[in-house]
């Protein structure tokens, strides 16, 4: 079954594959295990997601209050 991908989800997926090559080629070689690159990922999902999430809320809250403003 084919899931649509909104554009945003797919804007977060493609910066959370930057964020975690930035993480791994910044890890020392010997700590490069599977492990520790498949928990990477994760958190680079999870910070990306994070990070988006806080910034929207914030973007639309002044949005918000801009247009009070000029009421």
């Amino acid at each position: 079954m084919d899931e649509k991908v909104t554009i945003l989800e797919n804007i977060i997926e493609e910066v959370a594959v930057a964020l975690f090559e930035k993480w791994a080629h910044a890890l020392p070689e010997d700590q490069r295990s599977e492990e520790n690159l498949k928990t990477l990922s994760g958190n680079a999902l999870e910070h990306t997601r994070f990070v988006v999430k806080a910034f929207i809320e914030k973007f639309n809250a002044e949005a918000e209050s801009l247009k009070n403003d000029s009421n």
